[in-house]
């Protein structure tokens, strides 16, 4: 089943139920993919890669956007960036523990032959295709940077 599939079923789902707020975050989500869909260029039908990257993209913009209202002080605001953030997260694949991220980089880092903090792009580059929505690209450059300066 597709990422448009699923969301439709869950916005019957959320139809039914009455829930209003999660309706509202499953339209936008659906928005997003119809727009990608159709935007110049497009071949009309969204791959699994780039409906990771839509959902990782809204996911990041709630997100920072409840950062900020936060900092503003409105908190009205922030819990509706923060709900819209928990509805789009239940599509993203599970987050990688800290552990299971370091072991992931460092294989890639081996991979690769990478020796020097210099060549941080190279394992970047592999990096962040390799672990799109399973872990945030911060915390991945952090890591990555980390990781290479022992070495």
């Amino acid at each position: 089943m597709s990422l448009k599939e699923k969301i439709n079923s869950d916005i019957k789902q959320a139809m039914l139920a009455k829930k209003k707020d999660e309706l509202t975050a499953l339209r936008g989500i659906k928005s997003m993919i119809l727009l990608a869909e159709t935007e110049k260029g497009a071949t009309g039908e969204l791959s699994a890669d780039a409906e990771m990257k839509l959902l990782v993209k809204a996911a990041k913009q709630r997100k920072e956007s409840a950062e900020i209202y936060n900092s503003k002080g409105r908190q009205d605001l922030a819990d509706i960036e923060n709900m819209e953030y928990g509805v789009i997260s239940r599509y993203l694949p599970k987050a990688l523990s800290e552990e299971a991220l370091k072991a992931e980089i460092e294989a890639i880092i081996s991979s690769l032959g990478v020796t020097s903090p210099a060549e941080m792009g190279k394992v970047m580059g592999v990096a962040s295709k390799k672990l799109a929505g399973k872990a945030d690209g911060k915390t991945i450059a952090a890591m990555v940077k980390n990781l290479l300066v022992q070495s």
